[in-house]
């Protein structure tokens, strides 16, 4: 009998189940896929560690999260400062000043700010109820058509008109020429890849791979006292209410004989003609000088059961949709739901390291 059964063993799970070992309690972790990790998985490729699930930066301004998880990996130095091609051309991202001069040949942040406020005026929408309504008050029309329309359409498989404003709310937007996309304290690349991180937080733990425990549940459940749940909540009560949207991103990564492809970690790809979204250069995380390179394309599809959910889909109906869900998880005996599936909510990493530590405090100091 193990005090608790943590199904994935991600980030949540993971953080979970070494707190839940230092206060001398014992864990069974069923994993699904081959590895531990969830999404943070790492794997080594030409000497270059390859962030198998789309590019992971650690940032955070919590000074906690950011010693916590420091415990377990050496962070680098690396700022998050993606570019944009759009048509030929590049610009950075978030908008800041080189955006707004690549676009406008503006110098000044007052010359900026004019700019701006005159397209903002022009399209004069007080009251955004949509993204597409949100980024032209925000930044206007030329910068809305070059960097956001194409990608947003492409990001979600829907037209800006029909997604909520909230999204394109977590886009920076800077009159100075910095372009570090986070405002955070702390920000960095743990030097040799994240599963190194999941693999010290599970030591102590039983790990079993390959095991999907909504299959196994019968035989798993009486295992244990309590259950960690960070799956799709829908799927742990069987889509009793139906199914909840996600978006999922096909990965495809190839080896290149050059040891610099694109000179920067992200480089996004704006236009809706281009199919994927963004490429991700490898070994720009680390500032690899390996003789080769490792790119991977990411190409969002539309999720059908039996796909890895990445980004659930936060609009009016899904959240409606989720209300009920939640309602039979709290009623739910000895299962805690967590994670961005568990909660079905976008979650960065330290948004997950702060809700498990949260999570795990509350139920091991009762």
């Amino acid at each position: 009998m193990y005090d608790y059964i943590i199904v994935g063993s991600g980030l949540y799970g993971a953080i979970f189940a070494h707190e839940a070992m230092k206060a001398g309690k014992s864990c069974l972790v069923v994993e699904r896929r081959s590895h531990i990790g969830g999404n943070i998985y790492t794997k080594e490729m030409e000497g270059i560690q390859v962030h198998q699930y789309g590019a992971h930066i650690f940032h955070t301004s919590n000074k906690e999260v950011w010693n916590y998880i420091g415990q377990f990996a050496t962070f680098n130095r690396y700022t998050n400062c993606p570019v944009a091609y759009y048509k030929g051309q590049m610009y950075n991202m978030p908008f800041n000043m080189n955006t707004f001069h690549k676009i406008w040949g503006v110098i000044t942040p007052a010359e900026a700010k004019a700019k701006i406020e005159e397209q903002v005026k022009e399209y004069g929408v007080k009251e955004p109820k949509n993204l597409e309504e949100q980024a032209l008050a925000l930044v206007g029309q030329d910068v809305y058509e070059k960097l956001v329309e194409g990608y947003t359409r492409k990001q979600w498989g829907r037209r800006a008109t029909e997604l909520p404003p909230e999204i394109i709310k977590r886009l920076p937007v800077r009159l100075t020429y910095d372009n570090n996309y986070f405002n955070d304290l702390y920000q960095g690349i743990p030097m040799g890849g994240y599963t190194q991180i999941i693999e010290k937080m599970l030591e102590g733990a039983e790990v079993r791979l390959n095991v999907d425990y909504l299959k196994e549940k019968e035989n798993l459940r009486p295992l244990g006292k309590k259950v960690v749940y960070t799956g799709p909540v829908d799927a742990y009560f069987d889509y009793c209410f139906g199914e909840l949207e996600y978006r999922t991103v096909r990965f495809e990564t190839e080896i290149l004989d050059t040891d610099n492809y694109q000179g920067n970690a992200e480089v996004n790809y704006t236009e809706y003609e281009v199919p994927y979204t963004r490429i991700i250069e490898h070994k720009h995380f680390e500032f690899g000088t390996q003789e080769k390179t490792v790119i991977s394309r990411e190409y969002p599809v539309t999720w059908k059961k039996g796909d890895e959910p990445y980004y659930p889909v936060n609009d009016e109906k899904n959240t409606a949709l989720y209300a009920k869900y939640k309602e039979l998880a709290e009623k739910e005996e000895n299962v805690i739901f967590g994670g961005r599936l568990g909660l079905y909510r976008y979650m960065d990493m330290h948004h997950v390291v702060d809700a498990a530590l949260q999570a795990a405090r509350a139920e091991l100091e009762e």
